[in-house]
């Protein structure tokens, strides 16, 4: 019990040095425009651990013990809240990015997380509602299951990835890849966590030890993938009968406005002058090209053609 609750602590110091240490990477690559949201949720575990770490240390010794867990408390659920939503965005984020260069797919599958997103906090808040909850129990309550809802969308996301890098272009060398891997590593251990804690109350548990574990190293393969140069994306050839393209022209043609086409009863007067004129002159050279050719006296030609002869009686 002792080496857990020492292994913890060094763990909960070595989180924010690794945070420091992927956002100083990714800030250098100057990949921060794509992935926006990513350094959005690296800062608020950066402000968290600077919060919470000199709570624990100075708790008892200067910090009263009620006011130090208080803090710690609403501190703590707060900025796993903004993680869990800005974990949202940054699978929202990965999936644009991928799907870039098919852009109907892009706005559909961009349509279609919208609403899975509103669904999956609807789903949160109707879970954690119970009329025997405090405030504080509905926060903690919600707060899980959106973090738990994320998760699963992210292993959702990363199947695709998985099957989607080689006709995207992209490569397991991708910071896109690489992103949405580490975003898989953490749902798998958090979804295993919260079903043990929902058992096990105990803190300083083996199952607490790998999530801290798989936060650092998660960590270090997002650092890895940003410190070194991204391959280029491959150029994007699919075959004809590829489900991609085919999705693709779908999903860009259910966006287009529909053609109108004028069927009858339409009065000249709706017409402008120069467009009545264009079609009078269509309408004469239509009847002009139909009437038939005459002959050297102005009479029509009934003759046909010279090299037809006539046929004895």
């Amino acid at each position: 019990m002792a080496h857990n609750f020492l292994l913890l602590d060094l763990l909960s110091y070595l989180e924010p040095m690794f945070c420091v240490l992927a956002l100083v990477t990714l800030l250098r690559s100057k990949a921060a425009g794509s992935f926006v949201y990513l350094v959005a949720l690296l800062s608020v575990k950066i402000g968290s651990s600077l919060i919470c770490l000199p709570l624990l240390y100075f708790c008892n010794r200067g910090i009263e013990w009620h006011v130090a867990y208080q803090v710690y408390f609403y501190v703590y659920w707060i900025s796993y809240a903004f993680e869990a939503i800005l974990s949202l965005m940054v699978i929202y984020s990965i999936f644009k990015l991928a799907m870039a260069p098919l852009k109907g797919l892009q706005t559909l599958g961009t349509l279609v997380f919208r609403w899975v997103a509103v669904i999956s906090i609807a789903v949160a808040i109707g879970v954690a509602l119970n009329p025997h909850m405090t405030g504080v129990k509905f926060m903690v309550a919600m707060v899980t299951q959106l973090q738990q809802t994320s998760s699963i969308l992210t292993l959702c996301l990363l199947l695709f990835v998985c099957f989607a890098v080689r006709p995207m272009g992209l490569s397991y060398r991708s910071r896109i890849f690489g992103v949405a891997f580490g975003l898989g590593f953490l749902a798998t251990t958090d979804l295993v966590r919260a079903a043990w804690l929902s058992r096990s109350s105990d803190m300083n548990s083996t199952v607490n030890i790998v999530s801290g574990i798989s936060i650092c190293l998660t960590l270090c393969i997002w650092s890895t993938y940003f410190a070194f140069p991204e391959e280029k994306r491959r150029l994007i050839v699919l075959p004809t009968t590829s489900p991609f393209l085919r999705w693709n022209q779908i999903s860009m043609a259910l966006g287009d406005e529909p053609g109108y086409v004028a069927v009858g009863g339409i009065p000249p007067e709706l017409f402008a002058p120069a467009e009545l004129e264009v079609m009078r002159r269509a309408s004469e050279k239509m009847t002009s090209s139909h009437e038939l050719p005459a002959d050297s006296s102005g009479n029509p030609a009934i003759g046909g053609s010279s090299s037809m002869r006539s046929i004895p009686a």
